[in-house]
């Protein structure tokens, strides 16, 4: 079995990703497991460019979260992948979330939005995961897990896209949707995901503690982590963000 042992199946990638929730203004509290009636509706500032609802700020501060993750597995593919459609992926992993990294610290500079420079418990377990594998089997883990992960945000991101009043997120759903949809291919490409194991994660409710699938705040003194590009591709043009 491709990740997890079957005992601990639905825990690992349990949730999606952008999962909406209750927190203060600037920063949430209980990501990724607790659903809120109305926070789609619920207004916490009026900015120029439009309302911005509890679920806006959920799903910058989580856009976030999970390109920081990729970004490093994506880092990973580079090095460890033993095919070059695994390198490709991950080469694409890194250019496609540091560019919409840099689209959603813009976002939320200008909507005082506070982002995290880690990404949460749950996410960081699939980093030591991919850390620990190598040879074919790092090549499937990785591949599963980011199209189970990728494949749960979609519904996610179409649903900020269609009810955000705000311009600013609603255009950063749209990059969002492309770099998803550019990753999710990529990594059919590979030919070794485990669709079974996707179908189980995508459809196992969540079990996870609210603490596992919430960033951490940043550090007060600590500088922005800023996810910076490839500074020259070896393997293939990358796909365009969207």
């Amino acid at each position: 079995m491709v990740l997890v042992s079957r005992k601990a199946a639905g825990t690992l990638f349990v949730g999606g990703a952008l999962s909406l929730t209750l927190g203060s203004l600037l920063y949430p509290a209980m990501l990724g497991i607790q659903k809120v009636s109305g926070a789609s509706e619920r207004v916490i500032a009026t900015p120029a460019t439009g309302p911005l609802t509890e679920a806006d700020r959920d799903f910058v501060v989580e856009v976030r979260s999970a390109g920081l993750w990729e970004y490093s597995v994506g880092q990973m593919a580079l090095k460890k992948g033993t095919t070059k459609a695994v390198r490709i992926a991950g080469e694409h992993l890194i250019d496609g979330r540091a560019s919409l990294d840099a689209s959603c610290r813009r976002v939320a500079g200008r909507l005082d939005i506070t982002l995290p420079n880690r990404p949460s418990p749950q996410q960081q377990g699939f980093v030591a995961t991919l850390n620990a594998d190598s040879g074919k089997r790092f090549d499937a883990d990785l591949a599963t897990l980011l199209r189970a992960a990728d494949g749960q945000v979609l519904p996610t991101i179409a649903s900020v896209r269609t009810t955000t009043r705000n311009s600013l997120v609603r255009a950063l759903a749209d990059q969002a949707n492309g770099t998803d949809l550019d990753d999710l291919t990529d990594l059919e490409k590979t030919g070794v995901v485990d669709f079974g194991q996707v179908l189980v994660q995508e459809t196992t409710a969540p079990k996870l503690p609210a603490q596992d699938m919430t960033p951490p705040p940043p550090v007060a003194t600590q500088p922005q982590v800023v996810l910076t590009p490839p500074a020259n591709s070896t393997l293939s043009p990358s796909p365009s963000a969207g």
